[in-house]
């Protein structure tokens, strides 16, 4: 506030011209604080120039200022015998300047700014009973550019109380979101433009994405975009960073609260980040700071053995406290020992364990290879993820095992004799101690590289024996055994022997080789051959297969008037034909240039100028038409992609889509107005070629005309030209309805182009054209493509420009377009028809505008928007595509908002109900009737149940009973159920919008 007269403790000091115009009045109010007023009421006499001028008001840093005035006036009629002359309004006046000066008043050095009225006089009998009815208006001034200004009021004849006077201007507040503070921020003058401002986190915090807000003209904040997060150690507590307490601890960055120390761990200190274990607990390295602190477990308990000739079998329970972990395992540490236990050895390589002797998983190991008469002790470990880090000892259990005495002796060295390739001869001495006759040897081998996979086995009565059946040159391992009558002794070590090569006639095999080789090069080379063969004569068959199929399935499309099926009209791409021009001459009518006037230069396109002119058809009147012409020195690339446009317009037949008269790409064109009208045609260089005009029979000559080939697409002419400039001529001047009807017709040219599998990839109110009915018409095909036959399939392109503030997100991400994609610009489309044509998006980066989209930010509904119109934009703005609406449901929508307009009286502004989360819709529904509500929860065979018993509003819905429900006749308990699950979620609805003020 730069100025406010209620709260001056003193006198104002302000000056008036003459001095016997305005007078000062200081009057107290019901609270006995003093009022400052001026007061003028000089009727009686005419020519009446009175001015009252403020003292110098310094702007501070605001551009544009708003002149708030509190002021009573009386009903000139109310006087008796004032003059002609009495005036119900003043004059507000400003003048800018560095500093205050005490120069003489000139009125000429003032600028106005308003005309004030009254809306509300008073007169005699309000006197007498003082009621006096209190004006307030409020102007804005700006954009002011000295360091302050002088304000001044002009009266010209009126009776007039000025009250109070308050100067003040807008600004963005200080403000903290997403844990970024934003500085205050005053706004533009100019009321379309935002300003970008950068936050910076708040103490103890750090950026995730860049924090940015926009400020808006009004002094609102909008489009929050990226965020701060507490550091490690902090947590948000209202819209800061705080330590955590003792005890508490918070590991990560990020916007969640503190935890609490995880079991057997502390900490004493603030903003902690992990708790520490206490004494005899440990943390392992890879262990989550909200794990617990654990120990290393205690020792197993219950050790046994079972043995029999071959296997030892240990087994045991687990530790009674496992230290709180779950990565437990075990290690089993084996020791010879003799009669004194202090006397022991470690076992060393000799015995095996089956799967292992570390690392087990299992409470279980399979010892193997064990010698006869032996004390073995194990002692088995347990161990868990901290065992490491604890200085202790790590606790075992142990047992001793000795070996049968009365088993024989294991077998000692083993000698290889011979090998052959496939053999080897194999032998050994008989045990020494064997506790009985020898019945026979176990031989059990197997390839060194599958150790312990697969093994063979053979017997032998003496004490050697000959393997055959193996690989040439392949490495083996042995174990022999012993059995007698009182059973097996144990396997001897492993011993490692090796097949032998190969040494058969290397001479008859380098014949076989060369026969082998010379047969395989002849099969292989023929093979090759026949391959080729087929390979070529099988794709010749299959293109021209192939492109017979392409034209037999193009001349079907085309026949009935392109008709795929019977009734449904279908697109056809024009890059499928190989000559656009072809595709032109398909759906195109050639038009003779005779038959063109041109008049005006309208605009420029892409491809050249724009030009109004009038049609003549024959038998028919003229009609006004836009011709798009082909600027000069084109390329045949230029050319193509112009006709394109013409061939996909010629397909179209609709009331709402832009409707082709034809072309012109054949024949030359006159050259009267063209000098004048046509600039493409000047820049093209036709004119320097202008034929001359040929004489002909019975005086006169033919006009000149321009040789070549020009190209022109003539289309129907759009009166009020594109949407968005035609909005922003007229804004405010169309009812709520109008507005919808054009979004009625833009939705039904959507429908009809969705519904022939066509994407149109660039709608847009810029691409909306109105004719002089303020009928739409969808237009610009430039951008577009066609789908195939699979409803669910979306053009990909690899290039080309896109539109950022009016394309779907898959589409910018993926450049996927489909009608989807359409559906969500069409969302667009309808908050620029509601905003008359302002800018999507404001001023934002094209980057912003996608990371905010990506967030979840969605435009929020223009001023006095309906909010069933915000609800559908909403639904187009949906992010899974799926979810969608299509322009079938779009179209029925609109139709039954049109046939209720009732629906249209709630303004977004009058519940402000916005989505709550990323993505979410928000919470007005998008049905306008009970008939709808029923409609959307697949119940509407109930419709005239609802409609006879008198529940037809959402208010007597919302209060219906199950009773209700039953006696207005849905019998079927899965109905009833479906309804009152409905019913609830709309009670919800209605109770949550009566919470925000609307009665609804």
């Amino acid at each position: 506030v730069l100025l406010d007269t209620t709260i001056a403790l003193g006198e104002l000091g302000w000056k008036t011209y003459p001095l016997n115009g305005w007078d000062a009045i200081t009057e107290m109010d019901e609270h006995n604080r003093p009022i400052h007023t001026y007061q003028v009421c000089n009727v009686m006499e005419p020519n009446q120039n009175n001015w009252l001028r403020t003292n110098w008001i310094s702007r501070d840093a605001a551009q544009k200022i708003y002149v708030e005035m509190k002021f009573t006036l009386r009903d000139c009629n109310s006087i008796p015998w004032v003059l002609g002359t009495c005036k119900e309004t003043f004059n507000l006046h400003y003048m800018e300047s560095d500093e205050s000066h005490g120069i003489k008043f000139k009125p000429s050095q003032y600028t106005k700014i308003d005309t004030i009225a009254a809306d509300e006089s008073f007169t005699q009998m309000d006197l007498g009973d003082r009621i006096l009815k209190l004006n307030t208006e409020i102007r804005e001034v700006g954009p002011i550019e000295r360091k302050g200004f002088y304000l001044a009021f002009q009266d010209i004849g009126a009776c007039i109380a000025l009250v109070s006077v308050r100067v003040f201007y807008k600004k963005c507040p200080f403000t903290v979101r997403n844990l970024a503070m934003f500085p205050d921020t005053i706004p533009r003058v100019d009321s379309s433009s935002l300003v970008e401002v950068r936050g910076s986190c708040v103490k103890s915090a750090e950026e995730r994405d860049t924090p940015k807000l926009y400020c808006g003209a009004d002094g609102d904040w909008l489009v929050p975009l990226g965020r701060c997060i507490c550091s490690t150690g902090y947590e948000e507590i209202e819209g800061s960073c705080h330590a955590c307490r003792p005890g508490f601890y918070k590991a990560f960055a990020g916007n969640t609260k503190c935890s609490k120390c995880p079991p057997h761990s502390l900490t004493y200190m603030e903003a902690t980040s992990v708790c520490q274990c206490e004494k005899s607990y440990f943390r392992a390295e890879k262990d989550p700071p909200s794990m617990a602190c654990t120990r290393p477990p205690s020792a197993p308990r219950n050790v046994v053995f079972n043995i029999n000739e071959t296997a030892l079998i240990l087994e045991w329970s687990p530790p009674s406290d496992t230290g709180g972990r779950k990565d437990l395992t075990y290690s089993v540490i084996c020791k010879k020992c003799g009669l004194d236990p202090r006397q022991c050895e470690d076992c060393g390589g000799g015995l095996r364990f089956i799967p292992r002797h570390t690392g087990l998983i299992n409470n279980s190991v399979i010892v193997l290879d064990f010698v006869s008469h032996v004390n073995y002790t194990f002692e088995i470990e347990a161990m868990n993820g901290v065992s490491e880090l604890s200085f202790s000892p790590k606790p075992f259990t142990a047992i001793t095992v000795t070996t049968d005495h009365n088993a024989p002796s294991l077998i000692g060295v083993v000698r290889k004799d011979w090998a052959s390739q496939n053999s080897i001869a194999l032998s050994w001495q008989a045990p020494a101690f064997s506790n009985g006759a020898i019945l026979d040897y176990e031989i059990k081998y197997y390839e060194k590289e599958h150790e312990q996979l697969t093994y063979s086995s053979t017997r032998s009565k003496a004490p050697s024996v000959i393997i055959t059946g193996l690989k040439p040159a392949t490495m083996y391992i042995f174990h022999i055994r012993v059995r007698t009558a009182t059973g097996y002794s144990g396997y001897s070590q492993k011993f490692e022997f090796e097949t032998g090569d190969e040494t058969s006639d290397m001479a008859a095999e380098q014949g076989q080789i060369l026969v082998i080789a010379t047969a395989a090069v002849g099969g292989f080379t023929l093979l090759v051959i026949l391959t080729l063969f087929f390979l070529i004569t099988g794709r010749c068959h299959w293109y021209i297969k192939a492109k017979m199929k392409s034209e037999e399935k193009r001349r079907n499309n085309l026949q009935n008037g392109h008709l795929r099926c019977p009734g449904i009209k279908t697109y056809i791409d024009p890059d499928t034909y190989e000559d656009p021009s072809l595709a032109v001459h398909e759906f195109a009518k050639e038009i003779d240039p005779s038959r063109i006037r041109i008049e005006r230069v309208i605009g420029a396109g892409e491809f050249g100028e724009v030009c109004s002119g009038r049609l003549k058809t024959p038998g028919k009147r003229e009609i006004p038409v836009a011709i798009k012409t082909l600027k000069g020195g084109h390329m045949d690339r230029q050319r193509r992609d112009f006709l394109r446009e013409a061939s996909i317009m010629g397909q179209f037949d609709h009331p709402n889509i832009i409707r082709l008269e034809g072309v012109v790409t054949k024949r030359s064109f006159p050259a009267i107005g063209v000098e004048t009208f046509c600039p493409s045609f000047l820049r093209a260089g036709f004119l320097n070629s202008i034929q001359a005009p040929h004489p002909v029979p019975g005086g006169g000559s033919l006009p000149p005309r321009i040789p070549g080939r020009p190209v022109m697409i003539v289309v129907e002419y759009m009166e009020n030209g594109s949407l968005d400039s035609f909005l922003r001529k007229h804004d405010g001047h169309f009812t709520v309805i109008q507005l919808v009807g054009m979004l009625r017709g833009i939705a039904s040219g959507m429908k009809y182009l969705s519904d022939m599998g066509y994407v149109h990839r660039d709608l847009a109110a810029r691409n909306i054209l109105v004719n002089s009915n303020l009928v739409c018409k969808v237009s610009d095909f430039g951008l577009s493509r066609v789908l195939e036959d699979d409803p669910e399939a979306a053009y990909t392109t690899t290039g080309g420009k896109i539109p950022i503030r009016w394309t779907a997100p898959e589409a910018i991400a993926y450049r996927k377009f489909s009608s989807a994609s359409d559906a969500w610009s069409y969302g667009i489309v309808m908050w620029e028809v509601m905003s008359y044509g302002e800018r999507p998006y404001w001023e934002m980066s094209n980057q912003d505008v996608i990371l905010s989209i990506e967030e979840g930010y969605r435009l929020p509904a223009p001023m006095g928007c309906p909010a069933s119109l915000h609800q559908l934009m909403l639904h187009c703005w949906q992010k899974e595509r799926n979810h969608r609406p299509k322009f079938t449901d779009i179209v029925s929508f609109l139709d039954k908002l049109i046939r209720n307009p009732s629906a249209l009286h709630t303004l977004v502004e009058d519940i402000l109900v916005m989505p709550e989360s990323p993505g979410e819709v928000s919470e007005y529904p998008l049905f306008v009737t009970v008939g709808d509500w029923l409609d959307s929860i697949k119940m509407g065979q109930y419709k005239n149940n609802f409609m006879a018993a008198g529940f037809t509003t959402f208010d007597l819905i919302s209060r219906m009973s199950i009773d209700d429900i039953r006696r207005i006749g849905v019998i079927l308990i899965g109905h009833q159920r479906r309804i009152v699950s409905s019913i609830q979620t709309l009670r919800l609805h209605m109770m949550h919008i009566q919470e925000k003020g609307f009665h609804v």
